[in-house]
């Protein structure tokens, strides 16, 4: 197993998260870093190594290039406003307003790219996005010229981020960046799991449309859960992706063994498209002491779930999406890299 990793993904370090009505210190914080980091090298999971810079282009092989320049601006823009604070949107181009038409100034266009209100913009934010993706594609690229598996340590997460939208604590959406660089370098179909408890609607959108991306996620209700307004069963894609996006939504409180049930249902959905990579946008906030979520994983089950994942016998990259600063994180992620390693193993014998 090759891990990926890159200390600039601390470069965010915002002070504010809008939260059950209150400003919080953000759940995304540094210090996720820093425990799952532990964890790996305690265990001595695989080799760590930083990635190199891509650049921007293949940010902009699937993100707006005008989004991209925003979020590049945005933090001067509001700084040379005079606004204290972070920047956080307080209005949105909603059902009743006109969405065709992007503000000049850096307020309106914070709603007009933000798709909620939790998520500030401050000093690091940008570049932190720049090494994470950097971060995804490092782990992409091993993949792809090893056939080993591989985890990026992403920091900040992606799969909220939707083509020209921001929030989930997402700006870049790195496993749609990497599902696209693997299909540049030649591979034709490519399928990206999503088992973060929220479901991964910038990934759907991304792909929404397409046949050369299977998206398939298991996540909470979007009938209670965010991100509400998509991840429900009925969307399965439209025109050359009809049949090409798969959603699993389970009820606040669903148990490892349902849910387990409905990952042998997705993972047979991937075996039965062909896919040639698989890219596992892994978020342990599945875990049943995560803030911010409503699963029953115990810490033991991520084992189970990293040998799932392996059955499916496919090139695999692991990239970080959510999962939350408590201690338990690291152990979470690296149960899942460990048990996906036993079973690759016991496979070969």
């Amino acid at each position: 197993m090759r891990i990926f990793h890159s200390d600039a993904t601390r470069l965010r370090q915002v002070r504010t998260e809008l939260h059950d009505g209150v400003l919080v210190s953000p759940f995304e914080c540094p210090e996720r870093v820093s425990l799952v980091l532990d964890h790996l090298r305690r265990a001595e999971v695989g080799e760590i190594h930083a990635p190199r810079d891509y650049g921007l282009a293949p940010v902009l092989a699937v993100h707006d290039r005008d989004y991209v320049a925003f979020l590049e601006s945005c933090w001067r823009e509001w700084q040379a406003a005079g606004r204290e604070g972070e920047a956080i949107p307080n209005i949105w181009p909603a059902r009743t307003l006109r969405a065709d038409r992007i503000p000049e100034t850096v307020c309106g266009k914070l709603g007009y790219y933000a798709l909620a209100a939790e998520t500030s913009i401050a000093e690091g934010t940008f570049e932190a996005a720049l090494a994470s993706k950097d971060v995804a594609l490092g782990a992409v690229e091993y993949t792809l010229e090893s056939n080993e598996p591989s985890f990026g340590l992403c920091r900040p997460p992606g799969h909220h981020a939707a083509v020209d939208q921001f929030g989930g604590y997402c700006f870049f959406n790195n496993a749609a960046v990497a599902a696209q660089y693997a299909l540049d370098k030649g591979r034709r179909r490519v399928a990206i799991l999503d088992v973060d408890f929220h479901h991964g609607n910038g990934t759907q959108q991304i792909f929404y449309g397409r046949d050369d991306v299977l998206f398939v996620s298991l996540h909470g209700d979007p009938a209670v859960t965010f991100p509400y307004y998509l991840g429900y069963a009925d969307e399965t894609g439209v025109g050359a992706g009809e049949g090409f996006n798969i959603n699993y939504p389970m009820p606040p409180g669903t148990n490892v063994d349902t849910w387990m049930q409905t990952l042998d249902q997705a993972l047979h959905a991937i075996k039965r498209y062909g896919a040639e990579l698989v890219i596992v946008s892994l978020g342990v906030d599945i875990f049943e002491g995560d803030p911010i979520s409503a699963f029953t994983f115990q810490s033991a089950d991520f084992i189970t779930l990293g040998q799932r994942l392996a059955e499916a016998g496919l090139p695999t990259t692991f990239l970080m999406e959510g999962g939350y600063a408590v201690d338990e994180i690291g152990l979470n992620v690296v149960n899942v890299l460990k048990g996906f390693q036993q079973s690759t193993a016991d496979a070969a014998q």
